[in-house]
């Protein structure tokens, strides 16, 4: 089952090719088949035909003249013996021999006595002279008679892998009117059994038509369906694409306009938030300061500190809110980034907060990235360990394998549980109880680089050491090509 196409241009295609491939095959086996049992029955009805008219004869012709008249009437494929005792024997038991037997009655002049017979070469009371057929010179028998009153005879002359003949073979007994037995031997050279090239080839013929017809029809049918996924693909990147042309069948016609029905939704929704967000920031930041120049009027004081502590606090959860609100939307374009340099200068401003960190980086070409949503991405990674690995060394690291760059950053602090490890990319979702405590934060750092991570086809995985400590692994697609 893996190996069946998984697309719907090759489902249908597949679909369409077997049926018809098996139709045809059924339809020309049933031909053949007919066809052959119209031969058999052809040849039965000539063969009953022909000793009819010879018993007719026989028995019309005075018995004086009746020798002559079967040599006349013998043959290299008819033997015509007249007195030949009646032989007792088994009947015959090939299908053909009662059907034969009533053909020969169906165009007697008279209801004569008669029987078909079947012996085979090594049956003791097989009638001497009967069993072997006449033939031309240079032919023996190469096998028994089998049980459709034949033999096979080959020229005693014949190569090696020539095909040989098959003579169906009957022998009939008729007592005439005035008592005397007529046995005849009679036969048919049949022709071999060839491969039917030409309903091979019709097969072929067919085969190739429906192909390119059925492969020209079901892209036809498809091709938007193609082009609706791709563009549902690339919604989440490009919310400005242009809209799909709405053309194909009628059920692809309601499907593509609800798809950029849906994309005009979603653009007046995002500039509706956007115009909301740019008016949340200027009301809420606006009392903030109303509030910061009151307090440098008043007596520093720890009450003071503390007011001003949760000004900051306000004012970091306000300008996290809004980032994180803000993504996906940005205007910033993917330039060709050395990851390295970006690295160096983020860890550089950790540093400057007192962190202390190790990194090491394998070469990585430039990449296309958004450098600032990139750094910014980075350095909630490295402020995340900072914050809660405790006073450990920080390790990051920098490769590239497969096609993707990985950032690793390390902290050597108690971890996350298992069960938190997805969670915590969560907005607002703090774990300072279980990893260190009054380490301040929105919860929106890592909600806020994971979201960038997705922005570059990425992700980002935590995970907890064996050793001790959470990594952070970022991975996504080194994208080199505009």
């Amino acid at each position: 089952m893996r190996r069946l196409p998984r697309t719907l241009y090759g489902q249908l295609l597949l679909t369409l090719l077997t049926s018809v491939l098996l139709a045809n095959v059924i339809g020309i086996a049933l031909v053949l088949t007919d066809r052959e049992q119209l031969t058999r029955t052809l040849r039965a009805e000539y063969v009953a035909q022909h000793l009819a008219d010879m018993i007719n004869l026989l028995d019309e012709t005075p018995p004086a003249n009746r020798g002559k008249l079967a040599g006349a009437m013998s043959s290299p494929l008819v033997q015509v013996v007249l007195g030949h005792p009646w032989l007792d024997s088994r009947k015959a038991d090939w299908p053909e021999a009662s059907m034969l037997c009533q053909l020969i009655r169906d165009d007697l002049n008279f209801p004569y006595r008669m029987q078909v017979l079947s012996f085979r070469e090594d049956e003791p009371n097989a009638p001497e002279g009967l069993l072997t057929p006449f033939m031309e010179p240079g032919m023996h028998v190469f096998s028994p008679a089998d049980k459709q009153f034949g033999v096979k005879a080959v020229p005693s002359d014949m190569e090696a892998g020539e095909q040989e003949l098959k003579i169906q073979m009957a022998t009939v007994q008729v007592t005439l009117r005035d008592g005397t037995v007529a046995t005849f031997r009679i036969g048919q050279v049949v022709s071999p059994k060839e491969t039917p090239w030409r309903v091979t080839a019709w097969l072929l013929l067919v085969a190739l038509v429906v192909a390119a017809v059925s492969a020209w029809a079901v892209r036809r049918l498809t091709r938007p369906l193609a082009l609706f996924s791709k563009a549902a693909s690339g919604l989440a990147a490009n919310l400005d694409q242009p809209a799909l042309p709405e053309t194909g069948t009628q059920e692809v016609v309601n499907a593509t306009r609800a798809f950029n029905r849906m994309q005009k939704e979603l653009q007046r929704f995002l500039q509706t938030r956007s115009q909301m967000l740019a008016g949340v920031s200027h009301d809420l930041r606006l009392p903030i300061t109303r509030i910061r120049l009151r307090l440098e009027q008043l007596q520093e004081s720890p009450q003071r500190q503390a007011i001003e502590r949760d000004l900051v606090e306000m004012d970091q959860l306000i300008g996290d809110t809004l980032a994180y609100l803000r993504l996906g939307q940005g205007n910033e374009s993917r330039v060709l980034l050395n990851l390295d340099a970006l690295l160096e200068g983020a860890i550089e401003d950790i540093e400057a907060l007192g962190a202390q960190v190790r990194y090491a980086s394998e070469p990585v070409k430039p990449l296309l990235a958004r450098p600032q949503a990139l750094r910014r991405c980075i350095a909630n990674l490295l402020e995340n360990a900072r914050r809660y690995g405790g006073d450990g060394v920080i390790e990051v690291r920098l490769l590239e394998r497969d096609g993707r760059v990985e950032v690793l950053v390390r902290d050597h602090g108690p971890g996350i549980a298992d069960a938190d490890l997805e969670r915590v990319f969560e907005p607002y979702v703090r774990l300072e109880h279980s990893r260190a405590k009054h380490t301040g934060g929105s919860g929106l750092g890592l909600a806020i680089a994971r979201a960038i991570a997705r922005e570059h086809d990425g992700d980002i995985l935590l995970f907890n050491h064996p050793q001790g400590g959470l990594c952070a692994e970022l991975n996504f697609p080194a994208q080199r090509a505009a």
